[in-house]
């Protein structure tokens, strides 16, 4: 797996001005997930991972509008689920939301009891932090090793210069992350 950042140089694509305006838009972002990681869930860090910056934030299961039929939203609370996980995914280079991609995840219990998952982390729509997500159901409390696994999105990447981006699969750990399980 490649450890270089990704570029972010002028190019007959992207003059200087947009790749500054890009990483405004990214700082913006890592701004509101370190917020969202830091001071709203109840557990939550980043790190990098190739041409990513991988992010996880975890709270207690919540409710979400469904779309149920074209058009008809319907809340749902959560039913046996007792457990959020959030995945962010941004670009190494100018840290702005990377969209459309297929993410699976896992959870392994500190304890040695049986893994949770994996599981598919579809894209989640939030008010203040684009990002993966959803509801699970844990044994509990306690700590648990958290692994993403992001394939390398099937989008097309524009500008020849700063476009070699993205083409492997990614897995990160993260180790000993607090889980609070329950309902919000």
């Amino acid at each position: 797996m490649r450890t270089r950042t990704p570029p972010t140089k002028p190019s007959d694509e992207a003059d200087r001005k947009q790749l500054d305006m890009a990483r405004a838009e990214g700082d913006a972002y890592q701004a509101s997930l370190r917020y969202m990681a830091e001071e709203v869930a109840d557990s939550g860090g980043t790190q990098r991972a190739g041409d990513y910056i991988v992010g996880y934030a975890q709270e207690r299961a919540e409710g979400m509008y469904m779309l149920k039929s074209e058009g008809e939203l319907e809340w749902t609370e959560p039913d046996t689920e007792n457990c959020h996980i959030e995945i962010s995914v941004s670009d190494a280079g100018d840290h702005r939301f990377i969209p459309y991609l297929k993410i699976k995840a896992s959870l392994k219990p500190a304890d040695g009891s049986r893994k949770i998952g994996p599981f598919e982390v579809p894209f989640l729509w939030h008010p203040g932090l684009y990002h993966y997500g959803r509801n699970i159901k844990v044994p509990g409390d306690g700590k648990y090793t958290l692994t993403v696994t992001i394939k390398p999105p099937a989008f097309m990447r524009h500008d020849k210069t700063n476009g070699l981006r993205y083409a492997d699969t990614v897995e990160v750990e993260f180790r000993d992350i607090m889980i609070k399980s329950g309902k919000e």
